[in-house]
């Protein structure tokens, strides 16, 4: 008996699912991976994350004698057993918290795991301790709960068994993700994996991109998969389609990534005349303040504390606030006079007498107890930084914003900075015109995070890996081309054609 969502949720409320991790499978996607991990030679299947049932509900009901579910929640298990069929009732599903039950084997595992960040689950630090002790991983605080999940499974899952999962796709270009594609190649079970590109029909409210990952005990595999699902009707066929790539299980390194299996046409990058960005320098994400509300002041409210000048740094807080490519002091001067908050609260040294009124009200309104500010000594104490002279966006949809910054102005999370080595300071110009060209951002797309609703991200590390023009190439390029193409870009907002130009020589024919 298919169980109502919507119900559910009127039931306990969207806060509590969201407290959860829960995001329900529809009846398609469970259909699919229920007829798959059947096609074993093992009998049983068990559901980690047991939820509405949407599994049990998929599966013929000879086999359901062999169902068995895990489900933490309370509230969603006694909704089911008020409301689910008969037939039912045979049905082993526990409440427990399957990431602290262990010593268990299944025949077969089909899941759509709770999703939330490890940094929101209160439970973690007892998780991390036994997933040390179990299965000896160290797992990383930037986790999530389904990539948790998954690892867990694949080491339950009996020989001859099939596996099959809903994932979040980023854990495929993430460095907590390395250690989830370790174990899906260490012994080539890994069938294949599946995009979801209609992820929007599969999960309305999804905030990064979907997946399924076909994992299967009963053979080894020379090759994987990777499919893209444009329209949730043609997932029951897709395995009879031609994959958007095979990848050789020897060749899928855990430490790259795999996302760029699922690009149609990839873009191949000539090593021999890129080097990682890192070489040059390297980004890093811009100061987090835990409480933008209480730390990003307009100069009028910094006036109307009494606030001295060395109470505030010059900064910039939104996104929004730079929308040329080049910023000089003038544009941030103009944000002063339109009264934009972009002075940032920071006493690390002498605090005065006002500065010191103004933290007072901050621990009144409880901004100390926030999850960043109450880790900090003192609490109001910033993160010290120099200004970058590259800002990049964190987010984008249709295109990153990178910055060439000419002022000593700070930047907060909504920009990664960069800051370059003594190699790097002398092509900081070239290396913005790069970054800049349609080139370069097809090369640097490659390190990318794709999240739902085709919401882009970058993060530090994915950058500092990302191929740039080695030096011999930058070389190449005259200062006086650099300046007319930096003085084109700032009058007009365009780079002249011959900027491409320089670069095209970095990907393969």
């Amino acid at each position: 008996m298919a169980l109502d969502a919507a119900a559910y949720l009127d039931s306990v409320g969207d806060a509590h699912r969201k407290a959860v991790g829960q995001f329900f499978t529809p009846p398609q996607v469970a259909n699919f991976m229920v007829r798959w991990v059947l096609q074993s030679d093992v009998n049983g299947i068990h559901d980690p994350g047991f939820g509405l049932g949407a599994f049990l509900d998929a599966t013929p009901e000879e086999v359901r004698k062999n169902f068995t579910g895990s489900e933490v929640d309370p509230n969603i298990l006694d909704y089911w057993k008020v409301r689910a069929s008969s037939d039912a009732f045979g049905i082993s599903v526990r409440q427990e918290d399957y990431l602290l039950s262990w010593g268990r084997k299944f025949g077969n595992i089909v899941c759509n795991p709770p999703y939330m960040r490890f940094q929101k689950f209160l439970n973690r630090k007892v998780v991390f301790r036994e997933f040390e002790e179990q299965l000896n991983i160290r797992m990383s605080g930037y986790m999530n709960t389904a990539s948790a999940f998954l690892l867990k499974s694949l080491s339950e899952l009996q020989a001859g068994g099939r596996l099959a999962y809903i994932m979040p796709l980023e854990f495929l270009n993430t460095g907590y993700g390395r250690i989830v594609k370790e174990r899906l190649t260490a012994e080539s079970h890994l069938s294949a994996v599946i995009s979801l590109d209609c992820e929007n029909d599969v999960f309305s409210d999804a905030v990064t991109s979907v997946g399924i990952v076909l994992y299967d005990t009963s053979r080894r595999y020379s090759h994987t998969k990777f499919f893209k699902v444009s329209a949730i009707e043609d997932l029951e066929t897709i395995l009879d389609s031609e994959a958007v790539a095979e990848a050789p299980v020897s060749q899928l390194l855990p430490e790259e990534n795999w996302l760029l299996y699922f690009d149609d046409s990839p873009i191949v990058v000539d090593r021999t005349k890129t080097v990682p960005l890192a070489h040059y320098g390297r980004f890093s994400r811009g100061i987090a303040t835990g409480a933008n509300k209480f730390f990003a002041l307009k100069p009028s409210k910094a006036k109307e504390l009494g606030l001295e000048a060395s109470d505030v740094l010059p900064s910039i807080t939104k996104s929004m606030q730079i929308s040329a490519p080049i910023f000089t002091k003038a544009d941030y001067d103009d944000l002063v006079k339109r009264d934009e908050p972009v002075l940032l609260f920071s006493v690390n040294g002498r605090v005065s007498v006002n500065a010191s009124e103004y933290i007072r009200y901050g621990e009144l309104k409880g901004f100390n107890e926030g999850f960043i500010t109450k880790n900090r000594n003192p609490w109001y104490k910033m993160e010290r930084r120099n200004p970058s002279p590259l800002l990049l966006g964190v987010f984008s949809r249709g295109g990153y914003k990178v910055v060439r910054n000419k002022t000593d102005v700070l930047n907060l999370t909504c920009f990664h900075g960069f800051q370059p080595n003594i190699w790097g300071e002398k092509y900081i110009d070239r290396l913005f015109l790069y970054l800049h060209s349609s080139i370069g951002r097809e090369i640097a797309s490659l390190s990318m995070r794709r999240y739902g609703d085709a919401l882009d991200k970058f993060e530090p590390n994915d950058l500092n890996k990302a191929s740039v023009p080695a030096p011999q190439i930058f070389d190449e390029i005259p200062y006086d081309h650099v300046r007319v193409a930096l003085r084109q870009l700032d009058n007009s907002g365009t780079l002249p054609d011959f900027v491409d130009g320089w670069f095209k020589q970095l990907k393969s024919v």
